[in-house]
């Protein structure tokens, strides 16, 4: 008897586990007989604007030969969709699924610019947040340094990333630095944008401590002499701060 009542425990709780797992399947199931009736787009990054237009997504769509609106929810790929949507220079991610109500929803993670890299050869582009190059686009115009100089772009996909990841990370730098300008040997300047002078970094190592010397002398030192006093200000070296007096 004990034994019967074993068995009829354990069938009721399979028939249960099978009853939940075929709810949540049906719930997530987009009814077969229902067509696609628009396009929701949402966009996952921090960005307060969305550089990728409806319009631009619509034609990416078209040109791969997909279409939604009012095609029958159960013929829709979404991973074909994703794909199309990738070839974007501006998307970095896309994630596409059906809704219930009969939406195609699209989930995009834009590329999100940094560092605005005009090169002495010519070669012009942004550096975006992952540290991959992306080409200019007016949409994308926001408060950028720019850098300027001999600059390869394994240089400013390493070395000019890491400067414009922390000053993107700083608000105090992100608002001061106006240019990064690569000189002879690799060596790298900055110009600010409040006061007339030059930071000379040296190489472009260490520069969170490097600029943390430049803000504690803005504080102590240009505050009380004038932010016009030096032209320029080298903090290549460790412990030292070499000011040059302007003539």
């Amino acid at each position: 008897m004990r034994m019967w009542k074993k068995i009829g425990k354990a069938t009721v709780g399979v028939v249960l586990v099978a009853y939940v797992l075929l709810g949540m399947t049906a719930a997530d199931r987009v009814p077969d007989e229902r067509v696609c009736t628009g396009l929701t787009v949402v966009v996952r990054d921090s960005t307060a604007r969305s550089f990728v237009s409806r319009r631009e997504m619509d034609d990416l769509l078209s040109r791969a030969g997909l279409r939604y609106m009012e095609v029958p929810m159960a013929d829709i790929r979404t991973e074909p969709i994703e794909q199309a949507l990738q070839g974007h220079p501006l998307i970095e991610r896309v994630e596409c699924y059906k809704t219930t109500d009969g939406q195609l929803c699209v989930e995009l993670h834009q590329r999100i610019p940094i560092l605005r890299v005009m090169a002495q050869d010519g070669d012009e582009y942004y550096v975006d947040n992952r540290g991959g190059t992306m080409p200019v686009d007016p949409r994308c115009l926001t408060h950028l340094p720019v850098a300027t100089g001999r600059i390869e772009k394994t240089f400013a996909c390493d070395k000019l990333y890491r400067i414009a990841l922390f000053l993107q990370s700083n608000a105090f730098w992100r608002s001061q630095v106006e240019q990064i300008n690569v000189v002879a040997g690799g060596n790298v300047e900055i110009v600010p944008r409040v006061g007339n002078h030059i930071i000379y970094l040296g190489r472009p190592d260490d520069v969170e401590r490097k600029l943390a010397r430049v803000r504690r002398f803005y504080d102590k030192g240009l505050s009380q002499v004038g932010w016009n006093r030096y032209s320029r200000i080298n903090v290549e070296y460790a412990n030292q701060i070499i000011c040059t007096r302007r003539e």
